[in-house]
């Protein structure tokens, strides 16, 4: 049954929907999902078209607003949106090391996880389209990952979209995990260095830090083992609009003198392992290269592999001179499922999905070459997540997209940009830009 509620200037209501495990296998197992529906107070009794939201991640529940903030005040004004809790994220059936075993061990686990990538997001969306909209054609706004599903989208099922607007989110087509990271250090070398060039006071500050984990061992209050590897992938921050202030403040104040010497404070701690606990979002660590598997090779723990031909990413090599740290993000390593007591249970199944090579295609280049679908992406110049030259690729090859190309923004313009970044992509799928 939907319940409805009010928040500031909206009508909030719960949908739950019940949708195959495998949609090879419609009347097999099923699994619940969970959308929360928005429409303007002033509006709630029109008949409006629908917006569906698809989250970044992967492993993100849809944003939590309060009223109308970020693009969704500009949504507000013509749409009624759809907030997806995709697969195994937020009040949807959950996934995670307390859930998994229910399932079986490691292998019924990784087969279980097998279902939970862009195609099935999508077909997902197909099924609750038709509850929804009584079959209407709905727009789609994907975020990061959300784009690489809805490129998906527009492979598997145009049918079911009126427009698609994409920010930070054209995928490769045919690229492998291996090319996605070879490309990725580079960027993230770049966006260490001007965060340096902003705050040159913090690279004294990123090699003590390095420096005292690599000769103490720390363990967080949540149980979590901060090493210096895990240190570094504090990068992460810095693919945001605010990400390099936040990494400055972050680093402002992180030790404390203590009988036994200088310790990493209490403070410093709990904001660390707020950050780099999986607890929250496992299906990010699980799934996220097997977002990229396509072809009859495995992920094989790419980002790992990857990392060793950039030594300069070597905290220990680094610290015997007097060079600048570099940090890292946006990659998923084996050993996270050592150090992170979220992680630690399921690190054969995370094994078993390194190595799997039965992933179905994710992207269709013939039927994107036809597309009929308006589409517009924003692409963010240098975007620490999705590599610039791979997106502009990927919009010459979707027929009819438009793409707007800014270094205004990093890869969360649309919750930085708002309503100007939702309005130049519906211009541009309308042909009014």
């Amino acid at each position: 049954m939907s319940v409805s509620y009010r928040q500031p200037g909206v009508v909030l209501t719960d949908r739950r929907f019940t949708v195959p495990l495998d949609h090879a296998d419609p009347d097999g197992e099923t699994i619940g999902l969970y959308a929360r529906e928005v429409v303007a107070s002033e509006k709630a009794d029109q008949d409006l078209p629908w917006l569906l939201y698809l989250q970044g991640g992967p492993g993100f529940g849809a944003n939590r607003f309060v009223g109308r903030p970020a693009w969704l005040g500009r949504a507000l004004k013509e749409y009624r949106v759809l907030l997806l809790d995709q697969r195994g994220t937020g009040h949807s059936t959950p996934a995670n090391r307390q859930t998994l075993p229910l399932r079986g061990g490691p292998a019924e686990q990784a087969d279980y996880l097998a279902h939970f990538r862009g195609d099935s997001i999508v077909r997902d969306c197909e099924l609750i389209r038709r509850e929804v909209t009584g079959g209407a054609p709905w727009t789609v706004l994907g975020q990061s990952f959300g784009g690489f599903c809805t490129v998906s989208y527009l492979s598997l099922a145009p049918e079911g979209l009126a427009a698609a607007l994409i920010t930070g989110g054209l995928p490769s087509l045919d690229g492998h995990a291996d090319d996605v990271y070879r490309a990725a250090y580079p960027r993230m070398e770049r966006k260490v260095a001007a965060h340096y060039a902003r705050y040159p006071q913090d690279v004294e500050r990123v090699r003590r830090i390095a420096d005292h984990l690599l000769h103490h061992e720390v363990t967080l209050p949540n149980g979590y083992r901060l090493t210096v590897e895990a240190f570094q992938t504090l990068g992460i921050l810095l693919g945001g609009g605010e990400g390099s202030h936040r990494l400055h403040h972050l680093l402002e104040e992180v030790f404390v003198p203590t009988p036994d010497g200088p310790a990493l404070s209490d403070a410093f701690q709990e904001e660390m392992q707020g950050l780099l606990s999986y607890a929250g979002h496992p299906l990010y660590a699980l799934i996220h290269e097997a977002i990229y598997g396509q072809d009859s090779r495995p992920t094989a723990w790419a980002a790992d592999r990857v990392r060793a031909e950039f030594p300069q990413f070597d905290a220990a090599k680094t610290l015997t001179g007097d060079g600048p740290l570099l940090l890292t993000g946006e990659t998923v390593h084996p050993w996270m499922f050592d150090i992170d007591p979220a992680l630690r249970p399921l690190r054969e199944t995370a094994e078993l999905l390194a190595a799997r090579t039965d992933w179905p295609p994710l992207y269709d280049p013939a039927r994107l070459a036809a597309n009929e679908v308006p589409v517009a992406a924003a692409i963010y110049h240098d975007d620490l997540y999705v590599d610039t030259a791979d997106s502009l690729r990927t919009a010459r090859a979707i027929r009819g997209l438009r793409t707007w190309v800014t270094d205004e923004f990093e890869h969360d313009g649309v919750r930085a940009g708002g309503p100007r970044v939702l309005d130049r992509l519906l211009a541009l799928a309308r042909d009014e830009a």
